[in-house]
């Protein structure tokens, strides 16, 4: 009777933490029947292991309009999607650590497409404070099922769009303002080495572009 009361008690806090919108993956690789996103509303994917890959197979996706799907901390991700139902301007943000975006490859059958955003881009170093360097760009290879609707990435405003950013981070520094961003941050701290920033003064190099790649998977 106590095993049963426990067993229980453990699938209610596993549907409990799905159910919010959040997904611990304290292993490498999880399955999910059914994933559906309301409009805006998004979905966090949080590794608490030390594997720094993560498998998700998800049998039917379903994505309303400016709604997300996030990755923290893994720097590779394998992404399966059975069936995909994307509404307009929904986006895939991943993260790593340190500023670097993560690298994916996802295996997906869009049934509906309007337009998807995968965001794996490096993120910019906030220079002046305690941080890492301008992050790198990801590497994301998108197979898509040849059965299904064939992504286009020319016209935004057309159906079937997508699009891939892997820009590295440090692109928009200007040198100019960041040091005298950080000079004025001194001159206003007190007497002595307190104002001094405590991380890096600046670091005009940019991170590393990543790379992408777009092509079809037929079925047998």
């Amino acid at each position: 009777m106590k095993k049963t009361v426990l067993y229980t008690f453990a699938l209610a806090a596993i549907f409990l933490f799905i159910g919010s919108g959040c997904v611990f993956a304290q292993s490498d690789t999880l399955r999910i029947s059914k994933l559906e996103l309301a409009k805006k509303k998004k979905h966090n994917f949080r590794n608490l292991s030390r594997d720094s890959t993560i498998l998700v197979y998800i049998d039917t996706l379903i994505m309303k309009d400016r709604s997300s799907l996030h990755f923290f901390g893994n720097k590779d991700i394998e992404l399966h999607v059975n069936q995909a139902e994307i509404g307009k301007r929904a986006f895939i943000d991943l993260r790593a650590n340190e500023n670097n975006a993560a690298n994916m490859d996802a295996f997906i059958n869009f049934n509906k497409l309007g337009s998807l955003f995968i965001l794996a881009n490096g993120l910019d170093a906030h220079n002046g404070t305690k941080t890492f360097p301008n992050g790198d760009g990801g590497i994301v290879n998108l197979h898509y099922n040849d059965k299904g609707i064939k992504p286009q990435s020319s016209n935004k405003k057309e159906n079937n769009y997508l699009e891939i950013n892997i820009e590295p981070g440090g692109q928009r520094v200007n040198p100019n303002a960041e040091i005298s961003q950080i000079y004025s941050q001194i001159a206003r701290a007190p007497r002595g080495l307190r104002g001094l920033p405590q991380g890096q003064v600046y670091s005009g190099s940019e991170g590393k572009k990543g790379k992408k790649s777009v092509q079809p998977i037929q079925e047998n």
